[in-house]
Parts: structure tokens; C-alpha cells; sequence
């Protein structure tokens, strides 16, 4: 249950954790979507699994969007799983290429979405502002705070990690397209 549902006991435990803070409201400010936003910014580690996939996700709803690491080395490709996993959720990634965060240059109407509360933390020590740092899990259904990293572990896992990043991605662009934010065509 716990390698299907959070990778390992790890994940299971952080994602209690990041759900604890969100029902004490502690992360507040990473849960608003900016009427501003003109460039959704997937974040992860590595930018080889999931924020590579969610950027793949909202490129097919026509959203503009680029996906960074905190932790890569820029110009890696996808992790093999992450390629092999794409085509079931119909998706290509053979040709993406990691972008770290030291090759990216924040820009006012940038929408960072991490994929766990640390990212959002130190994405903020960095100097990007709290208001432009959100937690995409918010927008998955069912609701996933914290979306443990896959790289390694299961099969079952990638496919649960990719099923709920989809989910928010698809959540998210739709939220902001019915607001009329421009980084989503109507």
C-alpha cells in the first residue's frame, strides 16, 4: 500500500506532514493562483522526472511553460522510467533536456509550482517571491501536498506519482483558463 500510494514510508510520512500544514494553514501563501501568471515553472530536483512530466502535460493544454531542477545538471535527459512511463499517459519526453536552476531567470509573471513544501522554502530563500511559489498537489484530485519524488522506486509508484501530477496540471490550466490568464489560450 505504501509503495503504490507514496513511493516509500519516507513519502508517506512527508506527505502527512505537508498535510498537517495545509490543514493548519501554514501554507497559505503557496496555495493562490496570481490573475498574472503568464509562465506556469514546473520545479523539482532533478527536472528529469516530474516536473519534466508536468511541463509536458501543460504544453499539450497549450499552456505556456518550462520546468527547472533545484538539483540537476542542465541539458540531462529524462530518467529512463519517466520515458518509458509517458506514452501511457500520452505524452513523449525522449527529446527533454533538464534545466537547473542556475540557468533560469525569474520573470515577473512566472508561476514556480513545486512539488513538495521544502521546494517551496527554499525557491523563497532564493528571492523569488512567496506569491509566485505554489504547491501543485493542491490542484490534484485527490488533493496531494506533497508529490514524493519516483526517481528508483516502483512502477506502481511512477505511475500513481504521474496519474496525480496529470491530475493537478489538468486542475490547475483549468482554473487559470476560466480565470482568463493569459498563459493559457481560452
Amino acid at each position: 500500500m505504501v509503495d503504490a500510494n507514496h513511493g516509500t514510508f519516507r513519502g508517506q510520512v512527508r506527505a502527512a506532514l505537508a498535510h498537517l500544514e495545509f490543514v493548519a494553514g501554514r501554507l497559505q501563501p503557496h496555495l493562490q493562483l496570481p490573475a498574472t501568471t503568464t509562465r506556469l515553472v514546473f520545479v523539482c530536483l532533478g527536472n528529469i522526472n516530474r516536473s519534466a512530466f508536468a511541463e509536458s502535460v501543460a504544453r499539450e493544454l497549450g499552456a505556456n511553460t518550462c520546468s527547472i531542477g533545484l538539483s540537476t545538471t542542465t541539458g540531462a535527459p529524462a530518467f529512463h522510467k519517466t520515458i518509458r512511463f509517458a506514452p501511457e499517459f500520452g505524452l513523449d519526453l525522449a527529446q527533454h533536456k533538464a534545466t537547473d536552476i542556475g540557468d533560469y531567470e525569474f520573470e515577473p509573471g512566472d508561476l514556480l509550482l513545486v512539488m513538495e513544501v521544502r521546494h517551496a522554502r527554499r525557491l523563497v530563500a532564493r528571492g523569488i517571491p512567496a506569491e509566485s511559489v505554489v504547491l501543485l498537489g493542491h490542484w490534484a484530485s485527490p488533493r496531494r501536498i506533497h508529490l514524493h519524488d519516483p526517481h528508483v522506486l516502483s512502477d506502481a509508484y511512477f505511475r500513481t506519482c504521474f496519474t496525480l501530477i496529470r491530475s493537478a496540471v489538468h486542475g490547475l490550466v483549468g482554473q487559470l483558463r476560466e480565470a482568463g490568464s493569459p498563459c493559457v489560450p481560452r
